[in-house]
């Protein structure tokens, strides 16, 4: 069992939940993601890691589920969670490559923004950050934000209710049009994700996305996650979860990610209706 040692909310729909699990703190490096289970007949969800200190892992979740809610919902501080695996996955691939854009819209991105920013800060590079939400109420409170570990932070929203008016991809075609940018790491809607392969094909930058699949072990055996990259077939929770933006099929990847939300959201609407 793994203890819950902090929770907070971040907004109306994500917050931030603390586990005690030394063994993921010991071998996580940015990139990877840990598996949890509620209870032992609960179903394996998988979430990015946002923080890793003195044996604790901290994650971003939004309630959009049954697992999530219920978590949410029935599970506080003291409390204990069924199990945390991990880390699973591949340390994203990193590299000094002098200015970098790290970009999200959404709950897994966020997480993922800061151990990126102090892994890519570490390495040298001038790190920029651009976090997008739909509106200012929905803007993470400024210590869950990465504004503190990069040189330069943007946030946008979606109603121009705070920082820039757009999207962050409006704001990084004008970084890319007045920077010498050589790399951006993004993650968030899968939708928003290929806009962002579109928007960059032949700009001679290096496009790292986290494609975030259905998963079920998170160890490559039941396919569900499978990606087709690169003219062939990838698993995002063994061959993943970033990948190069440009090699990815991503309407078969937006197809793949559809099969489920019929049964997800009959899930929820029992969970609740108990």
């Amino acid at each position: 069992m793994y203890k819950i040692t902090g929770k907070e909310d971040l907004n109306d729909q994500d917050y931030y939940i603390e586990v005690e699990a030394p063994h993921v703190v010991r071998h996580w490096r940015p990139g990877q993601f840990v598996i949890i289970m509620v209870s032992d007949r609960g179903e394996r969800i998988p979430m990015s890691v946002a923080t890793v200190e003195d044996g604790r892992v901290g994650m971003f979740i939004k309630k959009l589920g049954k697992t999530s809610t219920q978590l949410y919902r029935e599970y506080n501080v003291g409390d204990s969670i069924y199990a945390v695996a991990g880390p699973l996955g591949n340390p994203v691939p990193l590299a000094n490559y002098g200015t970098v854009v790290l970009a999200s819209d959404a709950v897994c991105a966020h997480a993922e923004q800061l151990g990126l920013a102090v892994e890519l800060s570490k390495l040298g590079n001038k790190v920029i950050s651009i976090q997008t939400f739909k509106s200012e109420n929905e803007v993470y409170p400024d210590k869950y934000l990465a504004k503190k570990l990069v040189d330069e932070h943007y946030i946008t929203t979606l109603d121009g209710s705070a920082g820039f008016k757009g999207h962050f991809i409006d704001l990084l075609r004008e970084l890319l049009a007045r920077r010498d940018v050589k790399a951006v790491y993004a993650g968030g809607a899968l939708p928003s994700l290929k806009k962002l392969a579109e928007a960059t094909v032949g700009k001679g930058v290096r496009v790292y996305t986290l494609v975030r699949q259905i998963m079920v072990d998170g160890t490559g055996m039941c396919g569900s996650c499978r990606v087709r990259y690169n003219g062939g077939i990838a698993y995002a929770c063994r061959d993943g979860p970033w990948f190069d933006a440009h090699l990815v099929d991503w309407d078969d990847v937006l197809r793949r990610d559809a099969r489920f939300k019929r049964v997800e959201k009959l899930a929820l609407e029992k969970y609740l209706a108990r």
